[in-house]
């Protein structure tokens, strides 16, 4: 009996190993990093995720994976839930805790749901996971610079809370 628990831990080890060593690999070549959003719009970002990995916007969340060395072609889907009156007021209930639940069911159905396919530009061994920017007209920046937003090193310098134009051409 003895014997056979040997046996069977040996096995179990074995196992282990085998199992461990296959997910290692395949995650040997990703590195985890934050996700951030920058919001360049007079709307508001409700919520927004990349390539399934959810974000938000005005902080830092964890995690979303990058490979390590960039390769041509890579993307970030990008899907985010807009509000286009950000600063409207809604009613408080009159009694109890809360909103008014039709006026806020009101406002909610006035949000937007969004999406850009956009490319994730070149980078080396240094990065910072990756920022989003969402800009007028939809449109989507992306960059996984170390340099923080406003430094004159970072490539994104297109300014905050822009007007949308009349006419977007995208």
């Amino acid at each position: 009996m003895n014997k056979t628990l040997r046996n069977c831990g040996g096995m179990l080890v074995l196992l282990t190993l085998l199992t461990t060593g296959c997910s290692f690999a395949s995650d040997d070549d990703v590195t985890g990093g934050n996700l951030r959003g920058v919001n360049h719009t007079q709307e508001g970002i409700t919520n927004f995720s990349v390539n399934g990995y959810s974000g938000f916007v005005g902080g830092d969340s964890c995690c979303i994976l990058l490979p390590n060395t960039w390769r041509s072609g890579l993307k970030a889907q990008v899907e985010w839930v807009s509000d286009p009156n950000p600063r409207e007021k809604i009613k408080r209930k009159t009694r109890g805790y809360g909103f008014d639940e039709q006026a806020l069911a009101k406002h909610e159905a006035s949000y937007k749901n969004n999406n850009a396919i956009v490319d994730i530009p070149k980078y080396d061994e240094k990065r910072c996971g990756l920022t989003v920017h969402f800009l007028p007209c939809n449109n989507v920046k992306v960059t996984t610079s170390c340099w923080g937003y406003g430094s004159p090193e970072y490539p994104i310098k297109e300014p905050l809370n822009m007007s949308e134009p009349k006419i977007c051409t995208r």
